[in-house]
């Protein structure tokens, strides 16, 4: 039997889609979307899914009737859709957890994109941020937008994620079309993933342990693009690709990324390393 505890996932793309069975064992759970046509998915996924807009200030407060968790995982369609999916979706989520007490904790999946170029160094999640571009910078402000609701009966959980990739979003579907390709730059950035099972593990965790602050959300075991897209070209046989370094990368931001923080919370990392038949 459920226990008295109801969830929303405001955003149910591929995260929420993963997440919402495993939550639903323990929880009642409402799934959202801006798109009608993904309603009847849904409905086979949640106990309950609905049409809404993350900029729609009366359903998200409706929403949130009676709810205590909120998973918020939206994703932006291009990159020019990034502060109104993020940002204002944050500042409508905040503005409605005023008249919504039942809520106990906000979790939130964002990106490690926030630390931006450090040169392969190590981060944590005590390293200011330093996005290099609006995108980043949307997501950083996405972040203290969520952070400044926090107050003693309200938690939220800021996971930055690394790449995701799983089940339909395999390395080889991502990377496949670049086998044998030349790729800008040396490659020696560092690449950080993380598996959906582990997404989906650590948000479960974080509400379990109803965990609040910021956590790295990415695998144990960074390597640099070269390694990774090596792997996997060698895992199903096609031509590895070639570097140029007197083209400048097309990477943005290059941090090895430690997951220490969420370890030491006490999660245990299902895929600590990449798995690139995966």
């Amino acid at each position: 039997m459920k226990a008295l505890t109801n969830a929303v996932i405001l955003g149910c793309g591929y995260v929420g889609r993963s997440l919402a069975p495993r939550w639903r064992q323990t929880m009642t759970v409402t799934a959202t979307t801006t798109t009608a046509a993904r309603l009847a998915e849904l409905q086979t996924l949640a106990d309950r899914a609905v049409v809404v807009k993350g900029n729609d200030d009366a359903a998200v407060r409706s929403l949130l009737h009676s709810q205590q968790v909120v998973l918020l995982s939206v994703g932006a369609p291009n990159s020019t859709a990034y502060e109104e999916t993020y940002l204002n979706t944050a500042k409508t989520l905040v503005a409605a957890l005023k008249e919504s007490p039942s809520v106990q904790q906000v979790i939130y999946t964002g990106s490690y994109a926030v630390y931006g170029d450090r040169g392969g160094e190590w981060v944590d999640e005590t390293t200011p941020v330093m996005p290099l571009n609006r995108k980043a910078e949307v997501l950083a402000e996405t972040e203290q937008v969520l952070l400044s609701a926090v107050h003693n009966s309200l938690k939220v959980c800021v996971l930055r994620l690394g790449g995701i990739y799983g089940t339909g979003r395999e390395l080889v579907k991502i990377f496949g079309r670049a086998a044998g390709s030349v790729r800008p730059g040396t490659g020696e950035e560092a690449s950080n993933w993380i598996h959906i099972d582990d997404i989906v593990g650590a948000i479960a965790f974080a509400q379990q342990q109803n965990l609040n602050g910021i956590y790295n959300l990415v695998g144990t075991v960074p390597i640099t693009t070269q390694e990774l897209l090596d792997r996997i070209f060698t895992a199903y046989s096609l031509p590895l690709a070639t570097w140029d370094a007197n083209q400048p990368s097309a990477r943005s931001y290059n941090a090895r990324v430690s997951n220490q923080k969420l370890r030491d919370a006490g999660y245990e990392f299902i895929y600590p390393e990449i798995q690139e038949t995966l």
